[in-house]
């Protein structure tokens, strides 16, 4: 498979008053095109810093991170935000929906970061809305729908711009068990069309849909394995 992210020997501190709070320490891995990635972890693991750092919403303090063929370890604040826009589509916990637009101008919001005409940003927004299977909403508010649609539109909205990778933070932590279920049938579906995911969660329920289950432990990865029970957790429920 294809290499997609590399990062070497990444560290991040903070510095707290007087304290250096050593959030990663030195952390080492790859994923390929295609791969479906469980990041999992204790509070203070360091998994949430890690995820920042994937995401280009934050750079190390020390190591070096190639996203796609970039050196994206010590680029601008601007540059990262380009980078986060053309390679990578969020899915958060709580949706981050704009209240006051519709389904489908929230989903058409990173094409006009993009630069993207209109007939064409709502072309590509009705495409992703239909693959989500939220068509008949798109004209709804975000309090019009439930929590479940509304994580399909979230997700919609991260695949409009045809991401190298989509990183999930928590992406159930606020719906029910059976929407949960769904959602993560949902993510399923996307990499099977061939989509990266990088899923970020405390739940090993939910983790056990991922191919891969990397936990960390202390700033450092303590395992990296295969996820063996994929087959069984593939079938549908």
């Amino acid at each position: 498979m294809e290499g997609l992210i590399k990062i070497s020997n990444i560290a991040k501190h903070y510095k707290i008053g007087t304290e250096v709070v050593r959030a990663l320490a030195d952390v080492s891995m790859s994923i390929s095109k295609n791969e479906y990635v469980a990041l999992m972890g204790p509070s203070g693991s360091g998994k949430s810093t890690l995820m920042n750092i994937l995401g280009c919403l934050d750079t190390p303090t020390k190591g070096q991170y190639i996203l796609n063929g970039t050196d994206v370890s010590r680029l601008l604040d601007n540059e990262l935000a380009e980078i986060r826009n053309k390679e990578i589509g969020f899915v958060f916990q709580t949706f981050n929906l704009l209240p006051r637009s519709t389904a489908l101008e929230n989903v058409m919001l990173p094409l006009i970061y993009a630069g993207i005409g209109k007939a064409e940003r709502e072309k590509r927004a009705k495409e992703v809305m239909e693959q989500v299977n939220l068509a008949d909403r798109m004209d709804h508010r975000p309090n019009e729908l439930s929590g479940g649609q509304r994580q399909r539109v979230a997700v919609a909205r991260a695949l409009v711009n045809n991401p190298s990778i989509i990183l999930a933070d928590e992406p159930t932590g606020n719906l029910d068990t059976k929407t949960s279920i769904e959602i993560m049938g949902l993510f399923e579906e996307i990499h099977k069309n061939g989509n990266t995911i990088i899923l970020v969660t405390h739940e090993e329920d939910i983790a056990r849909h991922a191919h891969r289950i990397v936990r960390l432990r202390d700033g450092l990865i303590e395992t990296d394995t295969q996820n063996t029970d994929i087959a069984r957790v593939s079938q549908p429920v």
